[in-house]
């Protein structure tokens, strides 16, 4: 399994509902492209005050490195993704992913 864990540093003006069409049409390619478990997203709540402004993100659970691998380039993920990033403060110095195997 891989979790594909995105960190976002929206831009100031983005409004909650923005923000939440973006996670609803990430949330909805898990019925266009295979392999994806679940997407989950949010803001982040740490306590500790070391989110580098990484105030918001998501995470897409897939079945194996190759079904997130088939995501990745796929033209429904592109899209939603292009969409995102004129979202990021910094466009994709606005991003941070990390993905992990468990």
């Amino acid at each position: 399994m891989i979790l594909h864990c995105v960190f976002l540093r929206f831009k100031s003006a983005v409004q909650a509902q923005d923000k939440q069409e973006i996670y609803n049409d990430l949330a909805a390619l898990k019925d266009k492209i295979g392999g994806i478990i679940d997407v989950t997203f949010g803001p982040n709540t740490s306590p500790e005050g070391l989110h580098g402004g990484f105030l918001d993100g998501f995470i897409v659970r897939f079945e194996s490195p190759e079904a997130r691998d088939a995501y990745l380039p796929h033209p429904d993920h592109i899209a939603v993704a292009e969409r995102l990033v004129a979202l990021l403060d910094g466009g994709l110095s606005g991003l941070l992913v990390f993905d992990m195997a468990t």
